[in-house]
Order: structure tokens, then sequence, then C-alpha cells
């Protein structure tokens, strides 16, 4: 079916409108990111007056970025791995075996993302406090916590994915791995790892992304020394003055991982949500 003139201006004018949409507030925030902080609090103007790099050196000395990047990136980057490997078992289980509570087990997991991660603030808080009050292990204000807290909500999504995903992968490639001397683990392995290969990088982006931007779980569950990038964006923002530049210029340097993450596998994330989706 070829495309009518009218379809294709249509097309092109929600296109322009989308681009629109999205590239003026980065715009906004990169010229904010360049200007002095009287400039950002004062008129409004699309082009700074005087353009100034201080802002991105400033905002490492008014709070700790650094401390804080490092922070993110242990969290999430622990978080993105543990999830990815539960959840490769988990899916190969489900999509491999045929056993007692299989739907029911499938079910709630996908049921789980029905619900606000807001519900589970209070529950997770306090399972947590009586985890250390039983056995003395911290888990309130560390990184090991926050990165448990992130597993709640990024497992069952990776699972449902990997799940689907792996649904697609002929039976057949692992029953002929069987019959060369490989086992369930080797042919897990050796066949059906590498040909998900687009589904578990789609899941461990949503993973980091996931974890990399939350505020609401790691403002309760972490301290000064261990706040994430998120959070200790906030920090900007005193009782007497904000920092508007420095936010703008933060916020940037903080995007960048991930921009550049979505940019260098967006292929192989686009391909593995809609494989796992449909299959």
């Amino acid at each position: 079916m070829r495309e009518t003139a009218s379809s294709k201006t249509f097309r092109w004018v929600v296109l322009f409108i989308l681009t629109i949409f999205t590239a003026v507030p980065v715009y906004v925030m990169i010229t904010s990111s360049v200007k002095s902080l009287p400039d950002v609090q004062g008129a409004f103007t699309w082009w700074p007056e005087h353009i100034t790099f201080q802002p991105y050196i400033d905002m490492w000395s008014t709070v700790p970025l650094a401390s804080y990047f490092v922070n993110s990136l242990i969290v999430a980057g622990s978080a993105t791995i543990v999830s990815l490997i539960i959840a490769v078992f988990a899916a190969y289980a489900i999509s491999r075996y045929r056993f007692r509570g299989r739907t029911v087990f499938s079910t709630t997991v996908l049921s789980t993302q029905m619900f606000p991660g807001v519900l589970f603030l209070l529950p997770l808080f306090l399972i947590f406090v009586n985890i250390n009050q039983a056995v003395g292990i911290q888990l309130v204000g560390t990184r090991f916590g926050l990165v448990i807290t992130y597993l709640t909500f990024a497992l069952p999504f990776s699972i449902w994915m990997l799940a689907g995903y792996f649904d697609g992968i002929p039976r057949d490639l692992d029953e002929a791995a069987m019959v060369d001397g490989s086992g369930p683990m080797g042919a897990l392995w050796h066949v059906v790892l590498p040909a998900a290969k687009p589904g578990l990088i789609a899941v461990a982006i949503y993973s980091f992304m996931t974890s990399w931007g939350e505020v609401l779980f790691a403002s309760v569950m972490t301290t000064d020394e261990n706040r994430t990038l998120a959070v200790g964006l906030q920090l900007y923002s005193t009782q007497t003055n904000v920092y508007w530049n420095q936010i703008m210029a933060a916020s940037l340097v903080v995007s960048i991982p991930v921009v550049v993450a979505f940019l260098l596998l967006q292929r192989s994330f686009v391909a593995g949500l809609t494989a796992g989706a449909v299959k």
C-alpha cells in the first residue's frame, strides 16, 4: 500500500512536533548550563549573553557529585548484573520446563507491574528494619540494601521479557546441543544466550536506566555517605539559593552514561523489546 500525500504530510508534522517537544527542554538545559547564575535567575533568553563554563567546574565542589556518581554507578551496575543473572535462569525455567505453579508464578511476576512503586516503600523499609533487628544485617542506608530494593521492580519485567524472548528460540537448538553432550546449563550457555543477545541487552539497559534515575527509594534508603545522583541533585537547592545553572550542568553530565549506552545499543534494545513483547 502506497502512502498518500496527506498521510505523509501528517506524519512529518507529527514528527516535527515531537522533535520540538523533545529538543526544546534539552536546548534550555544546555543554554542554562553555560549561563551565570544571575543570568539564569533573570529574564529568560533563548541565547546566553555571556557564555561561561564555570558551572561545570563549580558543580563538583558545591555538592560531592563525584561521590554520588560512584555510588550510582556501583548500585546501578550491581542491580543490573544481579537482575540479569537471576532473570536468565528464571526465564529459562519458565520457557523450557513445565512444573507445578508455573502459570501462577508467571502471572504473579507480571501482575507486580500493575502496582506503583510507592506501595512497596513502607513494606520494604519495615522488612529491612526487622532483618537488622533479627540477624544484625544493616540494609537501610547501605548500597547493598538499595540494590535489593531495585531488584524488586527490575526483576519482574526482566523475567517476563526474557521468558517471551526464550520462547521464540526453537527448542530444537537445545535438543541438538544435548545430543552433542551438553546438559541443560550447557545448552543455555552455548546456544540460548548467544541467540538471545538482543533480549539480554534490552534487559540490561532497562535495569540500569531504572536504577540510575530512581529518586523515591534512594531518598529513603540512603544516607549522606551512599547517596545517589538522583537524590544528590536536590542539594543544589539550598535555603538561601538555587543554583540552576549548576543543576542543569550536573543533569547533563549524569545523563551521559545512559545516553551513550542507549545510542550504542539502541538497535539491540529495540529488537529485544519488540521480540520479547510479541513472541
